[in-house]
């Protein structure tokens, strides 16, 4: 988690100097949601992400390094320089990748899920997604198939109250996101996105059902962004008080608390632990800032058609 908001953090300052071409949308204030969801999975599972994936990435164990080479555009990158914010993947370790399509994501995981039951292997995809894209037809139409042919996946929808400006009380007639699993003949559960624990418990509980042969599960994690849908969201659609409230429920925060209470963490090793993850970050994108530019004549290589 500290790994994920340091990461995010710094990204941000460098935006803003112009370092980090594009755009990025940042996953603070979520990183339990990731951390918790994917330690729940086994060696051979796989994620799909979202534009907002550097938690997802980070969460799922891969290198800062090449991550924060991806981000500066340099050739060392995980998709060489090419790719950018939205488009880390390392497909090979099962990270199938960071999606600029709302919703991309789901029909992937239906077919690595799909592909897992074929060869009769006990692995399984989550799909993390936000609630903007539950109005999206292929939400509809990814938890009717995996339903249908009761493919091991878990829909996990990061209701971070906002896609882009809209509020999800403006866009969604229900409760809760959840509450639309019952139209595909399939539980669906709503977890406090800021309790790791619960977060981790839930998962565990839909990956085992996914590897029983008994289909998907839709998760909800009722969470926030801190900051903007992007670095274009000048954040007019919210206030400073909303911002502020949700910050005292910070799942880091909240998870070094318990920790502390526990005895597995001192104040003073947290500190410690908190400043070198920072400093982990800091020497990422200084080696990264060294590291070679994309060639021209690489250009149309990594293309498929």
């Amino acid at each position: 988690m500290l790994l994920s908001r340091h990461f995010d953090e710094k990204v941000n300052d460098l935006y803003a100097e112009g370092k980090v071409h594009g755009t990025a949308h940042f996953y603070v204030g979520q990183e339990s949601v990731a951390v918790g969801a994917i330690a729940a999975l086994k060696e051979g599972d796989v994620i799909t992400s979202t534009h907002r994936g550097h938690g997802h990435a980070i969460a799922f164990g891969l290198d800062v390094d090449r991550m924060a080479a991806e981000l500066l555009g340099q050739a060392t990158g995980y998709c060489h320089g090419k790719g950018g914010s939205m488009h880390i993947a390392d497909v090979g370790a099962g990270m199938l990748g960071a999606n600029g399509i709302v919703g991309g994501s789901m029909g992937i995981a239906c077919g690595a899920a799909w592909a897992f039951k074929r060869r009769g292997q006990d692995n399984a995809a989550i799909c993390f997604f936000g609630e903007g894209a539950t109005n999206e037809g292929i939400f509809h139409e990814t938890l009717n198939m995996a339903a249908i042919w009761k493919l091991p996946v878990v829909f996990l929808c990061e209701n971070n109250q906002y896609g882009m400006s809209m509020s999800v009380k403006k866009a969604t007639a229900i409760e809760n996101i959840s509450d639309r699993a019952s139209a595909y003949g399939m539980p669906g559960v709503t977890v406090a996105g800021s309790t790791l624990d619960e977060v981790y418990n839930a998962t565990r509980e839909a990956l085992e059902r996914a590897r029983a042969g008994e289909g998907p599960t839709l998760m909800e994690a009722i969470t926030y962004r801190y900051l903007g849908h992007s670095k274009s969201d000048a954040n007019l659609y919210r206030t400073r008080e909303e911002i502020a409230t949700w910050r005292k429920q910070d799942p880091i925060q909240r998870f070094a608390t318990v920790l502390e209470g526990e005895g597995v963490l001192e104040r003073d090793e947290w500190r410690k632990l908190d400043e070198e993850t920072r400093l982990r970050i800091e020497e990422a994108f200084e080696k990264a800032s060294r590291e070679p530019d994309p060639q021209p004549e690489s250009a149309l290589e990594d293309v498929y058609a």
